[in-house]
């Protein structure tokens, strides 16, 4: 789904401020932000629902890692907290090589070797590098003590929220959560819909 599609400009973008707003006033914060997680999900499913399964489980795995690091750091345990984010980055990217390389190696191989060796079709994910890349910043935010997330809907309102998942950039935890937090962002105000409306419109 393009930023600029009927489906985007006319049903998604309106149900969901439609949504978030009507769940703020009426002050269910946690539900509004589980509501722009859920959308965002959906957002991305759009394209290939398949990969749907992907970005839950990335989510789901950096998390937990993050969980366990964060414990880790707290506790004073820098060895297993380092041996946890290791073997996270390396699923991390052992996961985009997979998808981005396969492929590449695969061909370069036959190539040379002139043998047939192959793997069936490998649909590249759209967004596998920016979603792959903010939690890898998130975990090593994490180990740190730069970040403290146990929030599992904010974690996945910060790695899906779909106006940066399919285009980026790479986020940091930091950047983007702190809003999310703040009360003003859950109050409808004219100005900032016109203001926001504006940059949309240029975009």
């Amino acid at each position: 789904m393009l930023f600029n599609s009927y489906e985007f400009l006319f049903l998604f973008l309106p149900a969901t401020l439609a949504g978030f707003f009507v769940l703020s006033e009426r002050q269910h914060v946690k539900s509004a932000a589980a509501w722009l997680a859920l959308v965002s999900i959906i957002f991305y499913g759009y394209w290939n629902p398949r990969y749907v399964v992907l970005l839950t489980s990335s989510i789901l795995v950096n998390f937990a890692a993050g969980r366990q690091i964060l414990r880790c750091v707290l506790d004073e345990r820098p060895i297993l907290a380092r041996r946890i984010l290791i073997f996270a980055l390396v699923a991390n990217l052992s996961t985009l090589g997979y998808f981005k390389y396969a492929n590449f190696f695969l061909n370069s191989i036959n190539d040379v070797t002139h043998t047939g060796l192959h793997l069936s079709q490998i649909i590249l994910p759209i967004g596998i590098s920016f979603f792959t890349f903010t939690q890898i910043a998130f975990l090593v935010d994490t180990y740190f003590g730069k970040v403290r997330e146990s929030n599992i809907i904010h974690y996945t309102l910060f790695v899906t929220f779909f106006p940066h998942l399919i285009a980026g950039p790479v986020l940091h935890h930091a950047e983007m959560m702190p809003q999310f937090a703040r009360k003003a962002t859950y109050e409808f105000r004219l100005d900032n819909f016109l203001i926001g409306l504006t940059f949309f419109s240029a975009g």
